[in-house]
């Protein structure tokens, strides 16, 4: 570890002492929550320094598919104002397709703005078609194909192999999935995280068994990691019932747009 790295580790667990610190002191306005939170944004951080300064060579295992793959693209939060009332508050599906669609044109940085106006957009359209907040998978494919003038396919039962294979051509996948089994890994949704969830994989990492995803529906969504077992558990339709409820009762499909 060379002393770079080594002073980055010395300055973030000063941090974490002070911030232990200050919730001693001001217990009510520092929650454990809070103190959770910084800590793994810390160790996140912490994570990317040694990987920048001291990266593990790509290894091209027996399947023919290397152990880590990432796609870098802008990250499109489906509330770009922080605002979450309507329609904000259910845009992770428009957010998702707009991801996608906004690495295609090679935009690595989007405004504010810019991804608000795209998401009216989109929902002006949606509204057309009389889809509700909540779009299915099949929805979601035509808007692709309509709106953003892609390809679809939808994948059924995916597994972890398949897709690795999409994301080391460079192919970002759409999953929806229920965000309260995401929630055990993500802190930062709120009330446990939604029902319905929608998402982006763009890479992975055999070594610490991770999906590197844009989770639109968090500001702290760009590049989270969720590991295999997991993301692949939340994967899930919208219910035939209709209940974003029955979640778990979804079929398992994933969404690639292609060009």
């Amino acid at each position: 570890m060379n002393l770079f790295v080594k002073k980055i580790l010395l300055f973030s667990l000063l941090l974490v002492i002070i911030i232990i610190s200050l919730f001693l002191i001001f217990p009510k306005k520092i929650t454990p929550e809070k103190i959770e939170t910084k800590i793994n944004q810390t160790v996140t951080k912490i994570e990317e320094v040694k990987e920048t300064v001291a990266p593990k060579p790509t290894v091209i295992l027996e399947t023919g598919l290397p152990n880590k793959h990432l796609i870098k693209t802008a990250f499109v939060p489906q509330a770009p104002e922080k605002n979450w009332d309507q329609p904000w508050q259910d845009a992770c599906e428009e957010a998702s397709l707009l991801t996608v669609d906004f690495y295609y044109k090679n935009l690595a940085n989007v405004s504010v703005e810019t991804s608000k106006d795209a998401i009216l957009k989109m929902i002006n359209f949606e509204d057309t078609k009389n889809y509700t907040h909540d779009m299915t998978i099949n929805q979601m494919a035509l808007v692709g194909e309509d709106y953003l003038t892609y390809q679809s396919k939808i994948i059924e039962n995916p597994t972890i192999t398949e897709l690795k294979e999409y994301l080391t051509q460079d192919i970002p996948i759409i999953v929806t999935a229920s965000g309260k089994t995401l929630y055990q890994e993500n802190k930062h949704f709120k009330s446990g995280g939604p029902y319905y969830h929608s998402l982006v994989i763009l890479g992975y990492d055999d070594d610490k068994n991770q999906f590197t995803v844009h989770d639109v529906g968090t500001q702290f969504g760009a590049y989270f990691k969720y590991s295999y077992n997991l993301l692949m558990e939340s994967i899930h339709d919208f219910p035939e019932s209709g209940k974003k409820e029955d979640i778990n009762n979804g079929e398992k499909r994933v969404l690639i747009l292609l060009k």
